[in-house]
């Protein structure tokens, strides 16, 4: 009997040891989670740029005004610390132009000369808060010239505001060149190979320079959402107003068109057969608001979704017509651009998203190769714009296609959508046959339907009438 009393004492002593050894494992655990959760303040740049490169931190600048006016790289500031969370937030970026026209700069180890302000190519890094811009009016040495360069895998870049400045020649858009020559950009986010599963969330561009907002290169399974970019018309009258600069230098010429077969049209606005700079006409000062590339050296861009987004006055709004590998864009705003709301390509699916038709198309799918888009879009109110009466332009293959709208009155009455045509944005290839096949086509609104040559097994309900067309001209 009184062996079981100690058997049954030295087990019950066993039991509540290990109740305690497991209580204080989990305090001590618990600790090391909130030491964990902990950020690291710094209250200056310089001690801030000490942990860009280390893994597994949590640092936070303190809130204030950051100037960048020196550089030892042609990427400014390099994010490569994986596992590390940084935290902006209250923090203002300014960044000297002066330093994308450095060429002294030290170049980089991945053999790209393009130059940013921050490059973020650490893994399972989350970068969020900032607010940069740029500063002065020093053009650069290139037109690849970035805020943010974003190469890392599972990255995300959260809740920053972006403003450009400091592109050549400012104020006339696309009309002299994309790129070369004397052309120099600005551009706001690039998302580019060997980046894999990033997210854009909360994010805001202004562009106030030459260039794309947000843009893709080679990037694998990206989500942009939530995310706003805007940028600034102007009309070719005012341009031709002018009384000095860029423009008058040049007799108002606009650069020839990069496609000869396209004369009288740049990315979005007419011009004169023999170049000449129209009045009557509006141009974006910038380039796409969010834009897809179909590849970076060889490597595909793939599997992008984009969501709850807006985009106003730009050239082209949402921009994923030109990826070939179908892609996703769900709940977003586009408005007031001027060569098409959204660009849609092969695959693509256009979910529950909105555009007007005030200077550009609310929507095309351009290109005789693609197939089998789906696209439901909403008309936005499209009165008192200028320069356009085509409300969506439709080529292709195999499209389920749904417009609609709020409000008829939206819809101007000389508006129409048109299918197999060569106007407008896209079709650069010569030898292209327009047409437009075995499309589904429900036209809610009372815009006019116009079938042009190459229209074949239509299968449409419209309100607006349905018209035959014999030639494009007519």
């Amino acid at each position: 009997m009184n062996l079981t009393k100690l058997y049954l004492s030295v087990f019950l002593f066993v039991v509540l040891f290990s109740s305690c050894a497991n209580a204080n494992n989990k305090v001590t655990e618990a600790i090391e989670e909130a030491v964990q959760n902990e950020f690291l303040t710094v209250n200056s740049l310089s001690e801030f740029k000490k942990y860009i490169d280390k893994d597994h931190v949590k640092i936070k600048l303190a809130p204030g005004n950051y100037q960048i006016d020196d550089a030892k790289k042609i990427r400014f500031i390099e994010i490569t610390g994986n596992n590390s969370h940084f935290d902006l937030t209250g923090a203002r970026f300014m960044v000297d132009t002066k330093l994308f026209g450095r060429k002294d700069l030290e170049k980089s180890d991945d053999g790209n000369a393009m130059y940013c302000a921050i490059e973020i190519s650490g893994n399972n890094t989350t970068f969020e808060g900032l607010y940069i811009e740029t500063y002065g009016d020093a053009s650069g040495l290139q037109s690849k010239n970035k805020i943010f360069n974003v190469v890392g895998e599972n990255i995300v870049l959260k809740n920053v505001e972006v403003r450009t400045a400091g592109s050549n020649p400012w104020g006339y858009g696309y009309l002299y060149g994309l790129g070369g020559g004397d052309v120099r950009k600005m551009n706001g986010i690039r998302v580019g190979y060997p980046a894999k599963n990033v997210t854009l969330t909360g994010c805001k561009v202004h562009m106030r320079a030459m260039g794309h907002a947000i843009f893709l290169q080679g990037a694998e399974n990206t989500l942009i959402e939530d995310c706003h970019v805007d940028g600034l018309l102007r009309t070719t009258d005012a341009i031709l107003a002018e009384t000095s600069g860029y423009g008058f230098d040049r007799d108002f010429y606009a650069q020839k068109p990069r496609h000869p077969h396209k004369k009288g049209y740049v990315e979005g606005t007419v011009i004169g057969l023999d170049g000449k700079i129209l009045p009557g006409e509006i141009v974006s000062l910038s380039e796409d608001g969010i834009r897809l590339y179909p590849e970076y050296n060889g490597h595909q861009t793939k599997n992008t979704t984009v969501k709850d987004c807006s985009v106003f006055q730009m050239r082209r709004g949402v921009c994923v017509g030109l990826n070939t590998s179908g892609d996703k864009v769900i709940n977003c705003e586009v408005r007031d651009c001027v060569t098409t709301g959204f660009n849609v390509g092969n695959e693509d699916v256009i979910i529950n998203c909105s555009a007007n038709a005030k200077y550009g198309e609310a929507f095309g799918v351009p290109y005789t190769n693609a197939k089998n888009a789906s696209v439901d879009i909403n008309i936005l109110d499209s009165r008192n714009g200028m320069a356009n009466n085509m409300l969506a332009k439709i080529n292709g293959t195999g499209h389920q296609i749904v417009i609609k709208t709020s409000n008829n009155d939206f819809i101007p009455e000389d508006m129409v959508i048109k299918l197999s045509v060569w106007e407008g944005y896209g079709n650069y290839n010569p030898k292209a046959t327009m047409h437009a096949t075995n499309i589904k086509l429900e036209n809610e609104t009372t815009a006019k339907v116009l079938k042009f040559s190459g229209t074949e097994n239509l299968e449409v309900e419209s309100k607006g009438e349905v018209v035959d067309v014999n030639s494009e001209n007519e």
